[in-house]
């Protein structure tokens, strides 16, 4: 078997836990509009990008404003989110850099670019990561595998030799597709559809069990 040589770790819901703050802040939105989620708006939403969910919000839940306009506002909330305090999961900066040591590493998120940037300069990881990719930057969102398979490419690495770490349906459907090796951390208030979560080649219970021995043992 192909030994891993790179980890691609996802951001929400596995090093910032604000899977949360997301639902409030859209919920907010949209209510302030006169509309309400639909059934499924939420679970739809995780792992979506931006232009996708903003789509969805604009066309689907009908807030009566153009999906620009509705990615610019919700971010700008966001962001001011984050900067009154970043909802870090306990142990995952201590993770990046555990793992940081053995392999290399990349980051292949659902959110914009500039949170992704604020994120990591609030939590002093900005150059632990070779490759960090929005799905903003790719043609689409989760759980199409564009956004690994372009970290992946950019580490000049085939996904037969990477490890992606994940928390959502979307996100562990996503690196499946693209052919890495995939470990859950399952969110205790979101947690991945059955079909989703049997995709995992590991599930761990917590950030700390994430250790250089478990992803050497992935293949």
């Amino acid at each position: 078997m192909t030994a891993i040589e790179a980890v691609v770790f996802d951001l929400d819901g596995v090093l910032i836990d604000t899977e949360g703050v997301w639902e409030e802040v859209r919920r907010a939105y949209v209510a302030e509009a006169g509309r309400a989620f639909l059934p499924d708006s939420q679970t739809r939403m995780m792992g979506m990008s931006t232009p996708e969910w903003s789509r969805h919000l604009s066309e689907d839940v009908g807030v009566g404003r153009a999906p620009e306009v509705v990615a610019a506002e919700v971010l700008e909330r966001m962001a001011g989110r984050y900067r009154e305090a970043l909802p870090l999961i306990p142990g995952g900066v201590e993770a990046v850099h555990r793992l940081g040591e053995r392999y290399r590493l990349a980051l292949a998120s659902s959110s914009a670019r500039v949170l992704i940037d604020q994120v990591l300069q609030t939590a002093g990881l900005t150059g632990a990561f070779e490759a960090t990719y929005s799905t903003e930057q790719v043609p689409r969102g989760k759980p199409a595998p564009d956004v690994y398979l372009t970290a992946v490419e950019a580490l000049g690495l085939t996904p037969a030799v990477c490890a992606a770490v994940e928390d959502s349906s979307n996100g562990l459907r996503a690196a499946a597709a693209a052919g890495l090796a995939v470990v859950c951390v399952p969110h205790g208030v979101y947690p991945p559809a059955p079909d989703a979560l049997a995709l995992a080649d590991l599930v761990v219970g917590g950030l700390d069990e994430l250790t250089v021995e478990a992803v050497a043992a992935l293949r």
